[in-house]
């Protein structure tokens, strides 16, 4: 087994003399820490300041090396094997029941797994084959798991490294290098350190993720981490507006407290990515995001007197969902579908195919001044999308893992009270094919200027076969569509356009956020 030297506690700063950069009220008052992944995994990782900094040994204390305005390397010194494979994700479960009868039923077959622990559960893994490994080797074993009842037609294939044996963390200074078995810790005079080139507030870690290669951690104040996050999740320019950025300043608030400790087997808290928030770090701030982390410093938005699911989009397309319309959970009080527009009258052009495809700009409703929130504000409030017979042949085949060569039709069978698709059918050559709620979403594919398959945009769509007019032969697909994300919770660009009308951020969060309280913490 590799040495994992996991931490999921939290680190007190040391306390920094901050001159260059104006230090955070969660700085000054010991407000709650934030682990963030920067460097989910790599076999090296640079560290260093523009400032003076020390490296520490985490567990010992010991200062490993000072220095000032420089960047040191870090890498993985080991014994283990480090391979990069990749394996097919077949499954994310909780269950140890299952895991266990998993396990078994694989390894009876002969066939190689790999358990991953991730948020609180586990992801299970089958198969080993090299990176140059050709699809149609891959694609045959895929088949053959399906058919052996380890898979389903929804596993796919990931880049996944692990590294088994005994490992260490190697520091190459210029007086030479040093190995340890702790976490190396680097802090700074002025309080910002550099992880890989970019630049972050609080503190700097390298250590072990679950997979035994290294993982580089940035550790600050949950309010500093805010900082990085707001004008990533909604950028100032061009959504400035103050309310709209104290509404998603909250809502990302809110998010970060609820999911503390998500990823502990990899020894932080959240990623910096879409599979949580979007973080930037130093360098992305924005003076206005600031302001309204700082304006609205510990709220948070509650239910019942507990943290809410604050989830989020960028466009709705006139109107929220439900969250049991996108995935398969019990309806929540607080995240119901709710009107984009400030009349109340969404449902008069929303759910209705003739006002996606009579506009006059199908890819934008700017022209409609009905008081829609988020029109004047999104290129994806309204969009449109069409496949060739070839491409939709292409798109569908994938998905479901069939060499289909025509699709005769494809319908949306049933719809939520927000015109969501809740199913699709697809009827092939190779046979009839269903998805759906959000998974819709990767079952139709859109073709993307470099010639590449993309999600599409949102559920809330209609889809038309593309006839040729003299012929009536069937030539593709068109599909009028709007929004943009998965439609739960606060709408991005209707933040934003509820902010221009003159709504403060607490009515913004409690229009999409049905019956919520707001609370300083």
């Amino acid at each position: 087994m590799f040495k994992k030297a996991l931490s999921i506690g939290l680190i007190l700063l040391l306390t920094m003399a901050f001159t260059s950069i104006k230090p955070s009220y969660a700085d000054t008052q010991g407000e709650q820490m934030i682990r963030i992944g920067v460097v989910p995994s790599a076999e090296t990782i640079m560290i260093g300041s523009d400032s003076a900094f020390k490296l520490h040994d985490k567990e010992s204390g010991d200062v490993l090396f000072t220095g000032f305005n420089d960047s040191i390397e870090v890498t993985l010194e080991s014994t283990a094997e480090i391979q990069t494979n990749y394996r097919l994700q077949v499954a994310y479960t909780t269950s140890n029941a299952y895991i266990e009868d998993w396990l078994n039923r694989a390894q009876i077959g002969g066939y190689t797994t790999y358990v991953k622990p991730f948020n609180d559960g586990y992801r299970l893994f089958l198969g080993e084959f090299p990176e140059d490994a050709s699809w149609s080797e891959r694609n045959a074993f895929r088949n053959e798991v399906i058919a052996n009842g380890l898979a389903e037609n929804d596993s796919f294939w990931k880049l996944v490294t692990v590294a088994s044996g005994e490992s260490q963390i190697k520091v190459l200074t210029p007086h030479g290098d040093i190995i340890t078995s702790s976490p190396v810790l680097i802090t700074s005079d002025d309080g910002l350190v550099k992880l890989n080139g970019k630049t972050y507030r609080g503190s700097g870690e390298i250590a072990f993720n679950s997979s035994g290669t290294l993982v580089g951690i940035n550790e600050l104040s949950l309010e500093s981490y805010l900082y990085g996050v707001v004008p990533l999740e909604l950028p100032p320019v061009p959504y400035g507006e103050l309310e709209a950025q104290k509404a998603q300043a909250v809502a990302a608030r809110t998010y970060a407290y609820a999911n503390l400790g998500k990823r502990n087997a990899d020894g932080y808290d959240l990623l910096p990515t879409t599979s949580d928030q979007v973080y930037g770090g130093f360098e992305r701030e924005h003076p206005v995001s600031t302001q309204a982390v700082e304006d609205t410093f510990g709220v948070v938005a509650t239910y019942n007197g507990d943290l809410i699911t604050a989830v989020y989009h960028s466009t709705s397309g006139g109107y929220t969902a439900n969250n049991e319309d996108v995935w398969n959970a019990p309806p929540v009080p607080y995240l119901r579908g709710v009107p984009d527009s400030q009349n109340g009258k969404a449902f008069d052009y929303v759910p209705n195919l003739n006002v996606f495809k009579n506009h006059a700009n199908p890819k934008s409703l700017r022209a409609i001044k009905k008081g829609d929130f988020e029109a004047d504000w999104s290129k994806y409030h309204r969009w449109t999308f069409e496949w060739s017979m070839d491409e939709i042949s292409n798109v569908v085949g994938t998905y479901f893992n069939k060499d289909i060569e025509t699709v005769y039709d494809i319908n949306v069978t049933r719809r939520s009270d927000s015109g969501r698709a809740l199913e699709i059918e697809f009827i092939t050559d190779k046979g009839t094919f269903y998805e759906y709620k959000d998974r819709i979403r990767w079952a139709l594919k859109y073709i993307n200027a470099s010639g590449s398959q993309s999600v599409l945009l949102s559920t809330l769509f209609y889809i038309e076969p593309i006839e040729n007019k003299k012929t009536k032969e069937l030539e593709g697909y068109k599909v009028y569509g709007g929004g943009w994300g998965h439609g739960v919770g606060m709408s991005q660009t209707g933040a934003m356009g509820m902010a221009v009308k003159g709504y403060s951020y607490d009515n913004i969060l409690k229009h999409y956020y049905q019956g919520i309280q707001l609370e300083t913490r």
